[in-house]
């Protein structure tokens, strides 16, 4: 009885270190492969428990979700001998699921370390040995992250199609600290000369609004001189149509009353006309005759003369003549 009891303890505890052996777990955003005697089997696993051959069988959890991969202290020697370091290297990368089976198999299941860090290590190299110091520290750093990831991705799908890059992150290199004081002194000027560059902009720009605020108050006052120059013309052709005016007026009136003069003129005229007949002129010459004081007579005058009336020279001659003989 007592055997019996040891036999199924015995029983219980083997099948609890194999049940424990057996039993594993693959976590969500992860695929299980499988390896038996280091061959590994096509069997693919997916997130949850599953079980497997203890001692025979391992299995290996691959990351199919989006991961980092940080490739550290990368050295890289420029084309100019200068020996510089990148501090961290962060590669962003994703594979795909169904990939994972091939992936392994081609290159383990540290497939990052063959694919990704050996990479990043000869890919940067390639690119400094062509390049200057100051290119990759300065001109050209911008362009290493996109250069880098661009090299990689083309490597990749020809060697491990379903290995995706999507980002590559480059830190600032670290160089000899002669250098580096050198290019912050140069940084620094450069700044200078940004600010006194900005500054003199800020000067040329307010220049610049003080012409613009002179031409449009000149204009203004351009504008407002012609306005009252035009006014002035207006002001002085008014006058002047008023003074043509006025002397239309006055010539009008002046020639009525000229008309109306010579009308009457005209009209006495005629009126002298019929009243100074033959009749009326011998009427008028025996009536003056009557009113004069005296009248001289005499054998040479052919005519009567009248004293203080209208003479002639030969009437005064003749009347000389007649009272030197009286």
């Amino acid at each position: 009885m007592f055997d019996q009891r040891i036999i199924a303890v015995g029983f219980l505890v083997c099948f609890a270190i194999v049940f424990n052996f057996s039993l594993h777990r693959i976590e969500e955003g992860h695929v299980g492969v499988y390896f038996r005697g280091g061959a590994l089997l096509p069997q693919v696993s997916h997130p949850g428990f599953h079980m497997m051959i203890p001692l025979l069988t391992t299995y290996r959890a691959v990351q199919v979700t989006l991961q980092t991969d940080e490739v550290k202290n990368v050295p890289c020697g420029t084309s100019g001998g200068v020996m510089i370091y990148f501090d961290r290297i962060e590669v962003v990368n994703i594979l795909d699921a169904n990939s994972v089976y091939n992936m392994v198999r081609n290159f383990t299941a540290d497939y990052d370390r063959t694919l990704i860090f050996n990479k990043v290590h000869h890919e940067l190299n390639q690119f400094c040995s062509v390049h200057t110091l100051h290119e990759v520290y300065i001109d050209l750093f911008d362009q290493i992250d996109e250069n880098l990831k661009t090299a990689l991705q083309r490597d990749l799908n020809e060697l491990a199609p379903g290995l995706n890059i999507q980002a590559v992150r480059v830190t600032k290199p670290k160089i000899p600290e002669t250098i580096r004081k050198n290019y912050e002194l140069m940084e620094a000027e450069k700044t200078k000369l940004l600010i006194s560059t900005q500054h003199q902009k800020v000067v040329e720009k307010d220049a610049e609004t003080d012409r613009k605020k002179a031409v449009i108050e000149a204009e203004k006052e351009a504008q407002v001189a012609k306005i009252q120059y035009n006014q002035k013309i207006m002001e002085k052709e008014s006058l002047q149509q008023m003074a043509a005016i006025e002397d239309e007026m006055h010539l009008a009136r002046q020639k009525s009353r000229s008309d109306a003069e010579f009308y009457q003129m005209k009209m006495q005229a005629e009126a002298n006309k019929l009243l100074l007949s033959k009749e009326f002129l011998e009427l008028k010459k025996y009536d003056s005759l009557a009113r004069n004081a005296k009248i001289y007579y005499g054998q040479d005058i052919p005519k009567m003369f009248i004293h203080g009336g209208c003479s002639s020279d030969l009437g005064v001659d003749s009347s000389t003549n007649i009272e030197e003989k009286q």
